[in-house]
């Protein structure tokens, strides 16, 4: 209790100080984020720019992966970024590469991955290992997504499960569009991603999250791109994701923040 107290008194400083710092100096904040924040973000934003007069200029893609808007493609290819928030440790991997500054990641939310089937469609039983694995071999057809949750489920689940050789020709990895939107479409029966992510897309159905002895729990971390020209606002708008404020919109877009919300 102590220790989240502590953690809520700095994160309401810091972004005491950070609002100070952006209403004297009204800046545009340049973000890339991935998708596992993005519900929790576009609602807060708003109320950022409210508070300090700085404009944030956002630009989505997946924490990591090749394509073509990818955080670590669009940073090798030059473009332009204060803030970045992603995977924990894919942030940790551009703070290696020197794209991120050593120092400045702030731990945002935790993000378990969940199942989605089209909106109307049979809930199958995933409550437990068992379950899981009977309702995967039965299905014709699953998608998974090309960032953290879908390297965990192709390249982890399926073994864990002793199911990769069943998987083969009926599982997927889907790039660059949430695995939601293609369970909506009918493209695939099941979709695997992270509850943050499947939750905002119409058209599907949440069976739940995936069970505890198999569950894969993402970190999504904050922090300043090296080449940062608005460092000072970037760290006002960490300080807020990472606010008692902000909790609330966090947690009700399916994540866990790290800092409780004000009571």
């Amino acid at each position: 209790m102590k220790v989240k107290t502590i953690a809520a008194n700095l994160a309401c400083a810091a972004l005491a100080v950070a609002l100070l710092q952006g209403v004297a100096h009204a800046a545009e904040v340049k973000v890339m984020i991935s998708g596992g924040l993005s519900a929790a973000y576009k609602e807060l934003v708003p109320q950022f720019e409210k508070a300090t007069g700085n404009t944030v200029v956002t630009a989505y893609g997946p924490s990591m992966g090749t394509t073509e808007n990818a955080i670590p493609v669009r940073l090798a290819r030059g473009e332009a970024a204060d803030v970045l928030i992603m995977v924990g440790d894919a942030l940790g991997k551009m703070i290696e590469q020197g794209k991120a500054m050593e120092g400045s990641r702030v731990d945002l939310v935790r993000s378990p991955i969940g199942m989605v089937v089209k909106t109307g469609a049979p809930k199958p039983d995933i409550s437990t290992q068992d379950a899981l694995k009977q309702t995967l071999l039965n299905a014709k057809s699953v998608a998974y997504s090309d960032s953290a949750s879908g390297v965990y489920v192709g390249g982890e689940l399926f073994e864990k499960l002793g199911i990769v050789e069943q998987m083969k020709g009926k599982a997927k990895m889907i790039p660059a569009e949430p695995v939601a939107a293609g369970v909506a479409r009918g493209d695939s029966e099941l979709g695997f991603q992270q509850i943050s992510e499947l939750l905002p897309v119409p058209g599907i159905d949440l069976v739940g999250p995936l069970p505890g002895a198999v569950q894969k729990i993402t970190i999504f971390s904050a922090g300043i791109a090296a080449a940062a020209k608005e460092p000072a606002a970037g760290k006002a708008l960490i300080a807020f994701l990472a606010s008692p404020q902000a909790a609330p919109v966090l947690k009700k877009t399916g994540l866990d923040p790290f800092v409780a919300p004000e009571k």
